[in-house]
């Protein structure tokens, strides 16, 4: 039997749950600051969204780190910890088979929508969109 074509490609629900179990159980260790590494012990890290691979052996956490422009330090410190936070997962994850393997990733949705923000309060954005009520007026 055939897949359809015109499937959607997105994340199961299964794939979603369990991402938000991952990452309501991060943000506590994390919380928490069970990690013991220099880099982490004063860092407020943020896990906005956790992506599970279809056969979720593998979680991607996204991250921010508030206050910091540059998350570099503090994601390849989270990677070095991934085992322990593996470990940690464990009792919350409790009803899973295997726990996912962490990796992380710097969140940039945050920029992305910071840049976006500051396009649409330039000076020619907001002429063009002042330009675009007259034109809707006189119609």
């Amino acid at each position: 039997m055939q897949r359809k074509e015109g499937r959607a490609k997105g994340p199961s629900q299964r794939q979603l749950s369990v991402g938000e179990m991952v990452r309501h159980a991060l943000a506590g260790i994390l919380q928490r600051q069970e990690i013991d590494d220099p880099t982490l012990h004063d860092a407020l890290v943020t896990v906005s969204e956790v992506r599970m691979s279809p056969d979720l052996k593998i979680a991607t956490a996204y991250v921010t780190v508030l206050g910091k422009s540059d998350t570099e330090p503090y994601v390849k410190a989270l990677n070095h910890a991934a085992r322990y936070l593996r470990g940690r997962l464990a009792p919350s994850l409790r009803q899973m088979k295997t726990m996912p393997e962490l990796r992380f990733r710097t969140d940039e949705s945050f920029e992305n929508s910071a840049k976006i923000d500051a396009l649409l309060r330039s000076p020619e954005v907001a002429r063009d969109l002042d330009h675009d009520d007259d034109d809707g007026e006189n119609a």
